[in-house]
């Protein structure tokens, strides 16, 4: 159910739409809700959703060809087969032909390919040659790193798939009601069986079974519902949730978002349970609609994305500068304007930073995998740059900090002794409702279960059912015992149930709840939520059995019967994991439905210490202005709704900060949208995944850690080659400008250029596999553009003296100073600047001493060592000739050692200095 349609990862640089294209459906909506389009819609779907609400089930159950059932697995196979997938078209992935023109038709290769055609029409064959080799290789290197980065997250998502509780017949159920159907007999159905299949596999005619927590995957028309509220806030902008009916009470309704009866894909179930029946799948929903009309819609980029994107278009910017005016100094000066032309062209292919797609796509899926490795799945692949910039992580409790495992501990009466007859009322509720089980009700199963203390017998049947909400936190179900009377039985939050109880069950007899009684119930409650234990009310009323449609103004005047209290441990890695954090620069804040006690306990086990604890109750009397002061002060949050985690998130946010946050219940998915880097867990409830852009495998804090980690390596690598292109390329202007000024021949051929260029970017394809210094994990990294333009301004300048240095020595010491010994001359700076420009790869890759104090990964010592050694070979091997380069005499290499040296430790005083002004990331 990932639908999601990203342009670009980096918009005019990165074609790596093909990463996330199936998920954050709901960004595309929350896009799509505010737009005109979106209320446009093909007359024939509106018409058709409009018709299909208005049909009674039985005549829209036969249209399409369906029971109330369901479908056998072989009808369904056989309507797939006609339909597809429960996919939007356009979200599938490109074919290869496709993808291989989307990596060529970049503006670097198309005007390598103009330099080309140039080069082919002057019948320079071997610059056609080598330009068009540098062509292929480029675009066959992005192509296959992308393809192979493609194939990899498409493993990685295939591990994260949604699924959707879905009704099957038995085909022989099937065969035999059609064959009485031709005798007007009645078959009685046989039980259908329910499967959970991925959503993709859905057919128009599916019945499928909700509740709770479930994203809806498909347009649907409900056939039940027990108290069903959807969350439709992403399409229509409505914040509170929308209950929907299986009968549409106003048929003079038209607009397909105001149907009650109607459920769309994309939404999710707030609360309540339902059968719907699948109208239309894929391309066919309203989504789909929708998503032809709108190609894509993307999160703001993020303030990495941004940066990448100002450096890229400033040296974009250095090209449509210096390339014209190298044009017009060297045609003015050589009087040859066709080579002038081609230099120019050639200086602009150099100035261009045709490998920073391939680079980022790179380091950031070889992130993605490395973290696939530790069973985190990466969903959105930027998200591991905020991995690495993350400074605050806000994560629930229970189940993060806590075990996945919660145990009923103790079954007490209002006056703490054990009672069987709480666990007795608990057991019916946790039983009977029909939504979704949390951890507390598995608990309560499990117990009964296993003590053999309980059985619910076949007296009680079940009447009604009021469901959960973070409003009320408590829910309810109305039993019949005999047919004789109701009894409602509610189960919930101490507070949220003692506010609508009157009554306190007290041995056999029933007592007024009078303030003391009030007070020696809180005690109770208090001394168990000191133990650690998180506690729920129990409580009960007697109906007379003349209504079966029972609603909340139903839960008054209860009786307390008692609390059922469980015990959630913390997890085994929590305190180390916490620990690691705290080192790595990350603050952690606990934001909890739970209560402040049982908040308060746990954190003292896992050793993380609790600066002050803030109630939602004084987050919703707060502004903002006084929130972001608390936030500073606080770092435990309790009693907390959805919509105070939300603020929380985005006010932290606001305040600077890039946050996580990790959860996997419904109240979590607010938050989880609104962080810079969601964080769930692959038993999560769909929203929850949904809402994610990291999925865990392992519900443990050590993996984030990790994953802290390893951003930080992905950023670190990121940023050594955007230092060292924008440096070099800010360097080699100022070297061809002063040689196009001075010298009366070109410095270098355009094929020199290219063939320099290419063999500069090949040695850069191994960065995203360098080490990373410690010092460069220890605390978060942010993004910081004008950084970037500074870095250049001190470190460009130094190659272009050594540039100017080798100017000097062809000229006067080997003379090749005449239009007739240009050769020479060409081929001794090609030699020098193939090696600074990629020694430039050793020194700025760290802040150390390279070589000595801080070395390479061996994948990048091996591929510059081999292009350093091919840059040497080339001038003074059997392809000389064909480059128009020459043998350079043995005199030049003693002195080029002395220039590579001067070079070095020039360097390495400029990144003191610059680090002891600046700091050094």
């Amino acid at each position: 159910m990932k639908l999601i349609l990203l342009k670009e990862l980096f918009a005019g640089f990165l074609r790596t739409r093909h990463f996330g294209r199936h998920f954050r459906r709901l960004a595309l909506f929350e896009s799509l809700a505010g737009t005109q389009v979106s209320r446009e819609l093909p007359p024939s779907l509106a018409q058709e959703l409009v018709a299909a609400a208005g049909s009674d089930a039985d005549g829209l159950l036969a249209r399409l060809e369906s029971h109330a059932d369901g479908l056998s697995e072989a009808h369904a196979d056989r309507v797939r087969g006609r339909v597809g997938p429960n996919e939007v078209e356009h979200e599938k992935p490109l074919p290869w032909w496709l993808h291989l023109w989307h990596c060529y038709k970049t503006p670097f290769d198309l005007l390598l390919t103009l330099l080309a055609a140039v080069s082919y029409l002057t019948d320079d064959l071997k610059a056609t040659v080598v330009i068009g080799a540098m062509v292929v290789l480029s675009v066959a290197i992005r192509f296959w790193q992308e393809r192979k980065s493609n194939q990899a997250a498409d493993k990685l998502r295939a591990m994260v798939s949604n699924t959707a509780t879905v009704m099957r017949r038995d085909a022989a159920a099937e065969v035999a009601e059609e064959a009485l159907r031709h005798f007007e007999a009645r078959l009685h159905p046989m039980a259908p069986r329910r499967v959970e299949l991925p959503t993709k596999l859905l057919v128009p005619g599916d019945v499928i079974v909700l509740s709770a927590g479930d994203m809806i995957p498909a347009d649907c028309r409900v056939l039940s519902a027990q108290d069903l509220f959807m969350n439709q806030s992403a399409m229509t902008g409505e914040s509170l949730p929308v209950e929907k009916y299986a009968l549409q009470r106003n048929a003079a309704t038209h607009n397909p978002l105001e149907l009650e009866n109607i459920l769309f894909m994309g939404t999710n179930v707030v609360s309540g349970s339902a059968r719907a029946l699948v109208l239309a799948t894929g391309s066919r929903t309203y989504f789909g609609a929708l998503a032809q009309r709108v190609t894509s819609s993307d999160h703001g980029p993020t303030q990495f994305q941004a940066g990448v994107n100002q450096v890229a278009w400033l040296l974009i910017r250095f090209m449509f500068v210096m390339s014209p005016l190298v044009l017009f100094i060297n045609g003015l000066t050589k009087h040859d304007w066709l080579e002038a032309f081609l230099f120019g062209l050639s200086v602009a292919v150099g100035l261009t930073p045709e490998m920073l797609p391939m680079i980022v796509t790179s380091t950031l899926a070889k992130g993605a995998v490395r973290l696939s490795r530790r069973k985190v799945i990466v969903k959105r692949l930027d998200a591991i740059q905020n991995f690495g910039a993350m400074d605050v992580l806000c994560t629930d409790k229970t189940g993060t900090l806590t075990q996945d495992k919660i145990f009923l501990s103790r079954h007490t009466d209002a006056w703490g002794e054990t009672s069987a007859a709480v666990l007795k009322y608990a057991h019916i509720n946790s039983h009977y409702q029909t939504g979704l089980k949390n951890l507390l009700d598995v608990a309560v199963l499990e117990h009964a279960q296993n003590h053999h203390q309980l059985e619910v017998t076949t007296s009680f049947r079940l009447v009604d059912e009021i469901p959960f909400d973070f409003q009320r936190r408590r829910m309810s179900v109305v039993v019949a015992e005999h047919g004789e009377h109701h009894l409602l039985i509610c189960k919930g939050a101490v507070e949220e149930i003692l506010q609508v109880c009157t009554r306190v069950r007290h041995g056999e007899a029933d007592e007024p709840m009078t303030g003391e009684l009030l007070a020696r119930v809180r005690a109770v409650t208090g001394a168990l939520n000191e133990d650690g234990l998180r506690v729920v009310a129990v409580a009960v009323k007697e109906l007379l059995p003349t209504k079966a449609d029972y609603r909340v103004p139903d839960e008054a005047g209860l009786t307390l019967i008692g609390y059922v209290a469980f015990l959630d441990p913390p997890k085994e890695t929590t305190a180390a994991a916490l620990k690691a954090l705290a080192e790595h620069g990350v603050k952690v804040k606990v934001l909890t439905g739970d209560n402040e006690l049982v908040t308060r306990k746990v954190c003292r086990e896992v050793g993380l210490g609790v600066d002050g604890v803030l109630l939602g109750g004084d987050v919703e009397r707060m502004d903002d202005g006084a929130l972001s002061r608390a936030l500073k002060e606080h770092n435990v949050f309790a009693r907390l709704t959805p919509a105070h985690k939300e603020r929380i998130v985005r006010r932290l946010k606001a305040d600077g900060h890039v946050v996580g946050f990790m959860g996997d219940g419904i109240n979590d998915a607010p938050a989880l949208r609104t962080a810079d880097i969601g964080i769930s867990v692959d038993t999560a409830v769909d929203i929850a995944k949904e809402a994610a852009d990291i999925i865990l495998l392992e519900k443990s804090l050590m993996v984030l850690e990790e994953g802290v980690v390893e951003g930080r390596k992905t950023f670190a690598n990121m940023l050594k080659y955007i230092k060292m292109t924008a440096s070099s390329n800010f360097g080699n202007v100022f070297s061809v400008l002063v040689a196009s000024a001075f010298i009366p021949f070109l410095p270098m051929l355009p094929m020199h250029l290219l063939v320099q260029n290419l063999l500069y970017d090949i040695s850069q394809i191994a960065i995203p596999f360098d080490n990373v210094d410690d010092e460069l994990l220890r605390e978060p990294q942010r993004w910081d553009p004008a950084s970037i333009g500074r870095f250049m301004v001190f470190f460009g300048p130094i190659s272009s003296v050594f540039d100017i240095t080798t100017y000097c020595v062809m000229w006067f010491v080997f003379k090749a100073n005449t239009p007739a010994r240009q050769t020479l001359f060409q081929s001794g700076w090609f030699v020098v600047g193939l090696l600074t420009q990629t020694l430039i790869v050793h020194m700025i890759r760290t802040r150390k001493i390279p070589f000595v104090q801080s070395r390479a990964s061996t994948p990048l010592l091996v591929m510059t060592g081999v292009i350093m050694a091919l840059g040497v070979f080339l001038p003074m091997g059997p392809l000389a000739h064909y480059f128009k380069l020459e043998a350079l005499p043995l005199a030049y290499f003693p002195i080029l050692v002395v220039i590579l040296i001067g070079y070095m430790t020039l360097t390495q005083w400029m990144k003191g200095f610059y680090a002891r002004r600046f700091g050094w990331q």
